[in-house]
């Protein structure tokens, strides 16, 4: 997706990789998982301060978990990145077969809707003042609740727009880092 984008992305597995990075995109999957590896491959510490630093960051499903300050429902010892000033609820919409697809208005991308898909995806319990909210579900028990944020240069996203094949959320990550 990023390619499409016009970026030159490559993976980050180590310290060393972090080096001349313009920007770096926590992707979803397990957040608990992904920030133990993180840790014990001696990365956690170092994307901190390269968040902290002013590092762009974007982050779908597990990767807005990792990019919020505070998280609810966590099991203990939760670790996160931080960045963003927010509280997210982990699994918020349920469990794996509570998965669901739908459209969001996202008017920073545009009129037409974003086609959003939610895999055990969180929510956003709480955002602070620099952070703007950029999509909210429409409708349902979680009408309103905000699933996109953008705090400087810092995106988060609850779902996977990589799923879609619609490019305008990785796209507007790019510009945030062309502008960073």
């Amino acid at each position: 997706m990023l390619e499409r984008c016009g970026a030159a992305p490559r993976p980050v597995r180590r310290q060393a990789e972090l080096t001349g990075l313009n920007g770096i995109v926590l992707p979803g999957g397990e957040s608990t998982t992904i920030a133990k590896l993180a840790a014990a491959f001696e990365l956690l510490e170092p994307l901190r301060a390269a968040v902290r630093g002013g590092l762009p960051a974007y982050g779908s499903c597990a990767g807005m978990i990792l990019l919020a300050d505070r998280v609810t429902d966590a099991p203990a010892g939760q670790q996160t990145i931080g960045g963003i000033d927010m509280t997210v609820r982990r699994n918020a919409f349920g469990r794996q077969v509570d998965s669901f697809e739908g459209d969001l208005e996202f008017a920073v991308l545009g009129e037409e809707p974003v086609h959003a898909v939610f895999i055990r995806a969180p929510w956003v319990e709480q955002a602070g003042p620099d952070v703007e909210p950029l999509a909210r579900i429409p409708s349902g028990p979680a009408a309103g609740r905000i699933v996109a944020v953008r705090q400087g240069s810092m995106l988060a996203t609850a779902f996977h727009p990589e799923m879609t094949g619609d490019s305008r959320v990785h796209e507007l990550f790019v510009r945030i880092v062309g502008e960073s």
